[in-house]
């Protein structure tokens, strides 16, 4: 069986193209993006999605892998699937935000532990709300709702040298903006209840001096940003679903991804 140089381009790049926005996407998503997850599992990962994904999706243009064609090409994949990854990963940090906004307010900002999603030092009560939103994500079916969209991209937004626009990179960036303004609706309850705390002690403390109010206003603190938060859980739930939504949303508005 004999194959020209152009059938052969055609067949490798049937699979390549796909696998280098797919792989784009798992890099950029959160959880699968985390650095307690091997760079083998990942690829793993991003070569299976390929083998179900590439057979289905429409005819890739027959362009040598090492050629200017050929690198715009992967160029755009790249630009494809990091975009829809990094705009839910932005959702994940509205409220790794939110809570290091409600570790200062009750002076939790000294307890720290590494962030295996970011592998950096974040507060506590910021690890506790990425793993409540991690296991909202895959509770709510997330990673097949990503896994969908990528597949449905290739039908929309074919396989070429032209893809995403400028108009598209800068809605993202716009699209920031709701990053700060979830994490400020998810501490909003903490900061409201522990302003009255602190404002109730300070007249504690105003009215009888010879209180030590210091000793124990920091466990006062504590104990009540613990109960605002166990009775705020349904806020952070349903805001994780309204973010989420918006994420999807503008994940779907680039061009032919709808």
């Amino acid at each position: 069986m004999l194959f020209t140089g152009e059938e052969l381009s055609t067949m490798v790049g049937g699979y390549f193209w796909p696998f280098v926005r797919i792989a784009a996407m798992i890099s950029a998503m959160p959880v699968f993006s985390s650095n307690f997850i091997p760079v083998k599992v990942r690829l793993i990962l991003a070569i299976a999605l390929t083998l179900i994904i590439a057979p289905v999706i429409p005819p890739v243009p027959a362009v040598d892998a090492i050629s200017i064609q050929g690198f715009l090409i992967i160029l755009q994949q790249l630009l494809v699937g990091v975009s829809m990854g990094f705009i839910f990963h932005m959702v994940f940090a509205a409220f790794t935000i939110g809570g290091q906004i409600i570790a200062m307010q009750m002076g939790l900002g000294f307890s720290t532990m590494v962030d295996p999603v970011n592998g950096s030092q974040t507060p506590v009560l910021s690890m506790f709300y990425i793993l409540l939103v991690t296991l909202l994500f895959f509770i709510l079916n997330g990673h097949l709702v990503m896994i969908g969209v990528v597949a449905k991209s290739f039908t929309t937004l074919p396989i070429a040298t032209s893809g995403i626009e400028a108009q598209n990179f800068w809605d993202i960036v716009v699209w920031g903006k709701n990053m700060f303004i979830g994490a400020v609706l998810v501490a909003l309850p903490a900061i409201t209840a522990l302003l009255f705390v602190n404002m109730s002690l300070g007249m504690i403390g105003r009215a009888a001096p010879q209180l030590n109010i210091f000793a124990v206003g920091f466990s006062i603190t504590i104990v009540a940003g613990f109960f605002v938060i166990m009775m705020s859980m349904s806020v952070v739930v349903s805001q994780f679903e309204v973010i989420a939504l918006e994420a999807f949303n503008l994940i779907k508005a680039i061009p032919g991804v709808e």
